[in-house]
């Protein structure tokens, strides 16, 4: 049984312990990257796959004759046609609830910084201002208590339940998005128009899809308070770009944390990598990305394999 990583550098940089991951299978060969047209070569003799974002379309599944097994390397699974694999009897499994304490303190790291306005602060340290202040302190930048403010979470799953748990013990008042895309009020729930107006604080954790994509754009940010902030763990696509930049710019938002963009890696150009927008964060898609949380997806993927070796799928995705 031969197994094929084909990108293994998207998480794993020598500070894992892949050694249970080694023992799954009789042979394996790890690949750092892996470019498109190097996909069906490297895979066409593997029995199993693994891949985080390395595309497996209909061409590089139909080459692979002794593929049985993809191991997505993650949670999402818009990388592989799973039509095919269904197809061609070709197991698919994902990683679910791996990320979720890596996720959760990312989303209040962005939250804390924006209202404390650290990065302004830090920067005015380092320019000398509070050398040369004639106080003991700067107060330069206006900061919020977040105590007592309200929090809007779009997508209410794993992630964002673990984030209103967290939310609540910092004071925090949690109001709930209905599921993008329906129709029927759930009870509790609010319409995402009816919501917004309430809101000092959005968090995005709801997967990218038509119902999803722009879900909030120059319309949706008219609605939100002045000076509320806006946090993005989810996928770029959700938010307008170009929206947010001219939100923030005119101060019709007091912050945004955005650690997901349309294209990743982003366009130099990109609306939110320029560098006249006012407390703005933006993280290279790291949310997700603790140590400890890749070390879990590790043993996951191994969890997988050894299920499916004896038998059993566990993490199934197939294409309904």
């Amino acid at each position: 049984m031969s197994g094929v990583f084909l990108d293994k550098f998207s998480l794993d940089r020598g500070d894992l312990d892949l050694a249970a991951l080694n023992a799954s299978l009789p042979e394996w060969v790890f690949h750092n990257e892996t470019h498109p047209d190097q996909v069906k070569e490297r895979i066409k003799e593997a029995e199993v796959v693994i891949s985080n974002k390395v595309v497996l379309d209909w061409s590089a599944l139909n080459a692979a004759k002794k593929l049985k097994l993809i191991c997505i390397a993650a949670t999402g699974t818009n990388n592989v046609d799973l039509v095919t694999a269904k197809e061609l009897g070709i197991n698919v499994c994902n990683i679910r609830s791996y990320a979720t304490p890596s996720v959760v303190q990312h989303v209040f790291s962005l939250i804390l910084a924006l209202s404390t306005r650290l990065n302004a602060y830090q920067q005015a340290v380092e320019e000398g201002l509070w050398s040369k202040s004639t106080q003991f302190c700067l107060l330069d930048f206006p900061i919020h208590e977040i105590a007592g403010k309200t929090l809007g979470i779009v997508g209410y799953g794993e992630l964002g339940k673990a984030v209103a748990r967290v939310a609540m013990a910092f004071g925090l008042e949690v109001l709930i998005a209905q599921r993008p895309g329906t129709s029927e009020l759930v009870k509790g729930r609010y319409h995402l128009a009816d919501l917004l107006p309430k809101l000092d604080i959005l968090s995005l954790h709801c997967p990218l899809t038509e119902a999803t994509q722009n879900l909030i754009g120059s319309a949706e940010i008219a609605l939100m308070k002045k000076g509320a902030i806006l946090i993005n763990t989810a996928r770029g696509g959700i938010v307008d770009e170009q929206a947010l930049a001219e939100a923030l710019r005119d101060g019709q938002l007091g912050g945004a944390g955005i650690d997901v963009l349309s294209k990743e890696p982003p366009a130099e150009d990109n609306p939110l990598l320029q560098k006249d927008i006012p407390n703005l964060i933006v993280t290279p898609h790291i949310a997700w990305a603790s140590q400890e949380s890749r070390q879990r997806l590790v043993d996951e993927l191994v969890l997988n394999i050894d299920s499916w070796n004896s038998g059993n799928i566990r993490n199934e995705v197939v294409h309904q």
